[in-house]
């Protein structure tokens, strides 16, 4: 496992402009992605024949990617969530790409951190990127995978999205608590 990032000094107080917000006032986030993504009818190509994969869209099509957060954006939304709700061990696993957790965590997050950051720049009002984070398929607790493993690959998922700049992470949908 590679060690954990530091957080800038920009970071940390997005984090806190984001836990204040959130303390204070309704914060609206974005909506579905996989949708929004899927309506831009990417090849084949683009998803390197893998066909499915969004994530691997973070590196083929980023300007997809993008343009998702930009139309949530546009409309006024607080917070936008990365691309890489499949991005862990399990998920990519079924596209024999398990190593590319880090790779595509961080390329989902430095997308929306850039959109983010060109909306508070232009509107003056602070927008945030949730880093994604969702279940997978291997529950451990029924012994799919080892524990150890799951764990290992959720962490690189999250060293990833911190670096690519998450302000904070977002664990979706999951079903088992030792995977939570």
């Amino acid at each position: 496992m590679a060690s954990s990032p530091t957080p800038s000094a920009d970071s940390r107080n997005r984090a806190a402009a984001l836990r204040e917000a959130l303390a204070t006032r309704v914060v609206v986030a974005d909506g579905a992605m996989g949708t929004m993504l899927q309506a831009q009818d990417p090849s084949l190509d683009d998803f390197q024949n893998l066909e499915g994969c969004n994530e691997i869209l973070n590196v083929t099509r980023p300007d997809i990617v993008r343009s998702v957060h930009e139309e949530y954006f546009a409309v006024g939304v607080d917070c936008v969530e990365t691309n890489t709700f499949g991005a862990n061990l399990a998920a990519l696993g079924e596209y024999d790409i398990p190593e590319r957790v880090f790779e595509l965590s961080e390329s989902g997050a430095r997308i929306a951190r850039e959109v983010a950051d060109e909306f508070t720049a232009a509107t003056g009002q602070q927008r945030w990127v949730l880093g994604s984070m969702g279940p997978g398929t291997k529950l451990p607790t029924l012994g799919h995978a080892p524990y150890t493993r799951l764990r290992d690959a959720y962490q690189s998922n999250a060293e990833g999205m911190i670096a690519g700049g998450a302000d904070a992470l977002l664990i979706e949908t999951t079903q088992d608590l030792l995977q939570t």
